[in-house]
């Protein structure tokens, strides 16, 4: 904040993490040109969505309760306020809220004010405007006192454009000095200790001399410290700072939270970004199919123990059908159970009743329980659309899904689902880019335990093959660099990968049915050692098929009692 108000910093960085008052320091700083210095702002958040909720949640609530600031800005409700969600005014200036999905919320207004918040959820283009940092940027050329002020915490190595914009700024860390030996650092997660399996007893070494900080010497230790740059010739002010410093998270927050997520990649990458402040290293583009198919082990049943929940993913190519069955278990542990191809032409019914059969069919389960599909994925993209909408509009109940792929780093792994088609159909959006690199991160996994993959040894090697065929790559989309999933080689196979990223995506669906599903493999296990023969006859899915529902509609008793009527019933 006293950065953005020194006359001579025409650009502030901040690439923060979570819990230390990022969001409030951008708060301030609006107040503050309100209040002290009336000009015009722009302030820009990922979405327009996004720029709708902070509107509400956080600046109406800060000028209607703040005294300095309290009258500055007109009731909404006046005719003549000059006040909107997106747009509101004050003597001497005005605040516009854009989203930088928006290029028509970035253009045609001259500010002296900037602010972009979370920059690193920017998307790489703003239509086909361009980079909507730069595109912001440029509202504020014709002011000889400019301010620019860019808040976000950081994604990817060499993606991040707070950590690119931190790099090339004066990069100012807080040091502060140990209570002991009174020596100056930065604090760092590498010097938080703890007793193995003890975090709540977490304390903080000194890097110098070893001396041992408690959480009671912390906020002391903090509020002491000193900005110092690491490049002071800069014109940029930046500034870094991690979770450690917060006084609203303690050492052994800190210490049980790194232990939760880090047998958990996709966890553990959310927890250094948003904990650490830092970047997210991808290593590796991707997985060596011989890595994994060395990895195949003979199951002692088709279902082994541990594994619960089955999911269908469906492939569909011209001229057949592509299927994998995957089991999950506990923390996402997964058993690939079954791959099976069925030819033939998807433009006939009868390929598609092959399909309704083999997801009807019922797996052998270590226990003894006999266990079915508890749910399916099926890509809608390709030439057959169509067919699929049918097959799965009349399986809903089944829940068989219907999906389609869309690419782009940082989309949800699955969306809610829309009805936005020709024949109504629930069709959920899958982010296909994340699934990619979820499924990649849980292969890199090397040992059985949370997200480990495992696999039968009737997997053949064109699995692997196809499942390891993409790779992670590094490419420029207008002047901006980003990450994109492409082929290992020209022709390579990969109906393997995009089903499992539609398994997963299912399993994001239904995973709330984990536990139950756990219990009733137990139940059933029980009542088929006490009574196999007749268990395996009276055995049902979870989940009634067509036949089984129609056959219960026609035994259920019919409802007495006195028939409604009038104009609301009968209109």
């Amino acid at each position: 904040m006293d950065a953005v108000s020194d006359p001579q910093v025409q650009t502030v960085v901040f690439m923060k993490s979570a819990q230390v008052g990022g969001t409030e320091v951008l708060n301030n700083v609006i107040g503050y040109y309100i209040d002290q210095d009336p000009s015009p702002m722009l302030a820009v958040m990922p979405t327009l969505e996004i720029g709708h909720a902070w509107s509400k949640d956080r600046l109406a609530p800060m000028l209607r309760d703040t005294p300095a600031l309290h009258g500055k800005v007109k009731d909404a409700k006046a005719r003549d306020s000059g006040n909107t969600l997106l747009h509101k005014t004050f003597p001497g200036g005005h605040i516009t809220i854009a989203g930088a999905n928006s290029p028509a919320s970035l253009a045609s207004r001259p500010v002296r004010v900037v602010i972009q918040d979370e920059i690193d959820r920017f998307p790489p283009s703003a239509g086909a405007e361009g980079d909507p940092i730069k595109l912001a940027d440029k509202r504020t050329q014709t002011f000889w006192n400019r301010k620019r002020i860019r808040v976000s915490t950081p994604t990817i190595k060499d993606l991040s454009p707070v950590e690119r914009e931190y790099n090339i700024s004066n990069m100012q860390r807080w040091h502060v000095p140990c209570p002991h030996c009174g020596e100056h650092q930065i604090l760092e997660f590498e010097y938080l200790k703890w007793p193995e399996g003890r975090p709540a007893d977490a304390f903080y070494t000194c890097r110098h001399n070893g001396c041992v900080i408690e959480e009671k010497d912390k906020n002391a230790m903090v509020a002491a410290g000193e900005w110092r740059a690491e490049k002071p010739g800069s014109l940029i002010a930046g500034f870094h700072i991690c979770e450690i410093y917060s006084p609203w998270s303690s050492f052994a927050e800190l210490a049980q939270g790194f232990l939760e997520v880090k047998d958990h990649p996709e966890l553990l990458k959310t927890w250094v970004n948003t904990a650490l402040a830092q970047t997210w290293e991808e290593k590796g583009g991707g997985m060596d199919d011989g890595a994994l198919s060395d990895r195949r082990e003979v199951y002692a049943a088709p279902v082994p123990d541990g594994a619960v929940m089955l999911i269908a993913g469906v492939d569909v190519q011209d001229d057949r059908l592509e299927i994998e069955t995957v089991a999950f278990g506990k923390h996402k542990e997964t058993w690939g159970i079954d791959y099976t191809v069925l030819h033939g032409d998807p433009g006939n019914i009868d390929l598609w009743d092959q399909l309704d059969d083999y997801l009807l069919q019922s797996f052998q389960h270590e226990t003894g329980a006999a266990v079915r599909i508890y749910a399916t994925g099926i890509d809608t993209g390709g030439h057959f659309t169509q067919q699929v909408y049918d097959f799965c509009k009349s399986r809903w109940k089944r829940r068989v899904f219907a999906l389609k792929g869309v690419g782009g780093f940082g989309k949800p792994l699955i969306n809610k689902p829309s009805r936005n088609n020709a024949k109504r159909v629930r069709l959920f959006s899958v982010g296909v880019d994340t699934g990619k690199e979820l499924v990649n991160s849980n292969l890199k996994i090397a040992e059985p335990g949370p997200g480990y993959c495992h696999f039968p040894d009737h997997y053949d090697g064109d699995f692997f093959d196809q499942l390891t065929a993409e790779k992670l790559i590094t490419k420029y989309t207008r002047g901006r660099a980003t990450m994109a999933w492409v082929l290992k080689s020209a022709g390579r196979r990969n109906e393997a990968l995009d089903i499992r990223v539609y398994v997963r995506a299912v399993y994001e669906l239904v995973s709330r049915s984990l536990h139950k599903l756990a219990r009733g493999i137990e139940a059933r296990a029980i009542e088929a050692k006490e009574n196999p023969v007749q268990n395996a006859a009276a055995e049902e899915a979870p989940g009634s098929t067509d036949a089984e529902n129609t056959e219960k509609k026609k035994t259920k008793k019919k409802r007495t009692g006195r028939k409604r009527s009038g104009w609301v019933k009968n209109w």
